[in-house]
């Protein structure tokens, strides 16, 4: 994911009463503030927590999902992140270097990597419910740790799925999040917007051909399907820059931010489709979600207000999402341990589930507020 509230605000803070009338928002520095993409961005990360929580209690099985379709958030938080790169550093290379954005942005992102990966290596060597399960020696644990501390795939330890990233699931997008950001540092800001949207294409043509022939999207994390990973990169990262280049001259529609979020959640909720006559349908209707449906909610977000009274939680939702999806993952291994080895009635994992919500909001406002704040202020400082 990697977009923060701050990427949004360009190093300032919003100078207008969110959320009032049809006022627009600004930063410090005079830069429009897109509220309603900070809270799209909320919403789809909590839709990846549910998600992933009830997934796990009934093992992921297609039919039995509220959310069959919510691992798209990864390609929406991509075409957001393209989005963002562009606004926020585009015009600042002349007085910002290579260097300079690249220290900006693992400053901006990595005291949370660090965080998850802490999470999951207490997680690992903590956890009351796996048993004997999780038996990595002594050096396995600590190579896993010293790559999840510095974001490189690792082997997945016993009694992990088969994730790139062992300790922590979700920093598999955080990985490819970097790629893309060293992508746009040395090659793609300096290409004009033409080659920008040809790239775009390409990259789509790419994914679309993937995921009918697949059938599917949900790939990319595990080392089993890791060549799926910059396929769901490229397309949404290169649209949502070339989206910035060219959102000014763009329809403009205007939708508020709840009826934005209720598009998202239904494209989420829809039903796994059928393969008809050797047709992946499936694989047709996520092609078209992150082919046609994020580049519209981009597009939209960006020109919209939150609606009266809604700017306050656009921001919160927006300062929430980064620290709620990478710090989550870790506390549902021991969820899934819980489930599986736990031997608790149906009722009382309905009723742990139900409480994983707001436990999770809760670690990730402490995260939040206790670390990545303080240390991004300690780093800009020293």
């Amino acid at each position: 994911m990697g977009v923060t509230a701050r990427d949004f605000q360009a190093d300032g803070a919003p100078t207008d009463a969110a959320g009032a009338g049809d006022a627009v928002a600004t930063t410090a520095t005079g830069k429009q503030h897109f509220e309603v993409l900070d809270g799209l961005r909320g919403t789809a990360a909590m839709l990846v927590v549910l998600y992933h929580i009830q997934g796990i209690t009934v093992d992921f099985a297609q039919g039995r999902l509220m959310l069959p379709h919510a691992y798209l958030a990864v390609d929406f938080f991509f075409a957001l992140s393209g989005f963002v790169i562009g606004y926020a550093y585009d015009d600042r290379w002349g007085r910002m270097g290579v260097a300079g954005f690249l220290k900006a942005r693992l400053f901006r992102l990595h005291p949370l990597v660090i965080l998850g990966t802490l999470f999951g290596f207490g997680a690992y060597i903590l956890d009351p419910f796996a048993g004997d399960t999780q038996n990595a020696s002594v050096g396995a644990l600590l190579v896993a740790l010293g790559m999840g501390l510095l974001l490189l795939p690792t082997w997945p330890l016993p009694n992990r799925w088969l994730d790139t990233h062992t300790l922590n699931g979700a920093s598999w997008t955080l990985f490819q999040e970097y790629i893309a950001n060293i992508a746009y540092a040395l090659v793609l800001r300096r290409l004009p917007t033409r080659a920008l949207g040809i790239l775009a294409v390409l990259a789509g043509l790419v994914l679309a051909a993937c995921a009918v022939t697949i059938g599917t999207l949900d790939r990319g994390y595990g080392w089993d399907n890791l060549g799926m990973a910059p396929v769901r990169l490229c397309f949404p990262f290169l649209t949502g820059l070339w989206l910035y280049r060219v959102h000014d001259r763009l329809p403009r529609s205007r939708v508020g931010y709840l009826p934005l979020s209720l598009l998202l959640i239904l494209a989420f909720a829809a039903p796994s489709l059928p393969e008809v006559g050797g047709v992946k349908l499936n694989g047709v209707y996520e092609a078209a979600c992150v082919l046609l449906l994020f580049p519209a909610l981009v597009m939209t977000g960006a020109h919209s207000n939150p609606g009266r009274g809604l700017g306050r939680l656009c921001a919160v939702a927006g300062r929430l999402s980064y620290p709620l999806y990478i710090t989550h993952f870790p506390f549902l291994y021991v969820w899934a341990n819980f489930v599986a080895h736990g031997g608790a009635a149906p009722s009382v994992i309905t009723a742990v589930a139900l409480a994983l919500i707001p436990f999770e909001l809760l670690v990730a406002w402490a995260s939040s507020t206790l670390w990545d704040m303080p240390v991004r202020r300690w780093l800009r400082r020293y």
